[in-house]
């Protein structure tokens, strides 16, 4: 079996071209994923039910530093990584070290770009690529009260703190 977790996006983006070959549907999503919890395995499920491969991109930890700040990410990359990869509906894991995955999106090419009920059609990174090349653009709904955020949030106040 090969390995969900490829750092080289050339080397996914050529897989990829072979499994479209094959008339398989890629899906593309991408974040942080740092302290999985029940909303990501729901957004990824959601994510998965698009199309027949998942391909999650996963920010580096400088790139979580870039969109969170300094005391981000909590886990490292390397263990966000393998977690993401454990999960059943995960085919591939691709980190990136850029703010966005814009160039992730346009090397890889997918079928169907999804990104949380967060973010607008407008907003998203790497539309109208995608859009470009005949694919499709989609949001799903957030589980309300579930965030990394919340959960450093509720943990830090157990112990007199509170996160930035």
């Amino acid at each position: 079996m090969i390995d969900k977790i490829i750092s080289d996006r050339n080397e996914l983006a050529e897989i990829l071209a072979e499994l479209k070959s094959n008339n398989k549907k890629i899906v593309f999503t991408n974040g942080c994923f740092d302290l999985i919890h029940v909303g990501h395995i729901r957004y990824l499920q959601e994510c998965k039910k698009n199309g027949d491969l998942l391909v999650v991109g996963i920010n580096t930890d400088h790139s979580v530093r870039i969109n969170k700040g300094d005391t981000r990410p909590v886990l490292p990359l390397a263990d966000r990584a393998e977690i993401i990869a454990a999960l059943e509906m995960v085919d591939f894991v691709v980190p990136f070290d850029e703010k966005t995955p814009f160039e992730t999106i346009r090397i890889l090419k997918p079928n169907i770009l999804i990104k949380g009920g967060d973010y607008t059609l407008d907003t998203i990174v790497g539309k109208d690529d995608v859009i470009s090349w005949g694919g499709e653009v989609l949001t799903i709904p957030l589980i309300e009260g579930k965030s990394t955020s919340s959960i450093i949030d509720r943990v830090l106040q157990k112990f007199g703190k509170k996160h930035e």
